[in-house]
């Protein structure tokens, strides 16, 4: 393992880290306009229908149950992106302490 190498590891996935954020806290954001738009579209359909029988219909609707399995499966990307950031972490961590070790036994003998 080189320090080079896992920098350069950690960056790239740092990036798929930060994309992995992005799409999960978008989709979080979007299912409250998508909620709106198909509450909107239920209450189009049926003028005067109350605003709670209009959030069922939004959340009975297959376009926001479509949306959920996008945030479930964004959420799981950004868990295991993070995941192999933190192992990548723990790596180098146990890498340095090897060298720190060489070095150490190399000036005692």
């Amino acid at each position: 393992m080189s320090s080079e190498k896992t920098y350069d590891d950690m960056d790239k996935i740092s990036v798929e880290l930060a994309e992995a954020t992005a799409n999960r806290v978008y989709l979080a954001e979007f299912r409250k306009s998508k909620k709106a738009i198909l509450m909107k579209e239920a209450e189009a359909k049926s003028p005067g229908i109350s605003a709670a029988a209009q959030e069922r219909e939004a959340y009975a609707s297959p376009e926001y149950v479509e949306l959920l399995e996008g945030l479930k499966s964004a959420t799981e990307i950004e868990v295991y992106t993070r995941h192999k950031l933190k192992i990548l972490e723990m790596r180098f961590e146990a890498w340095r302490s090897k060298q720190a070790t060489a070095r150490t036994e190399m000036g005692l003998r």
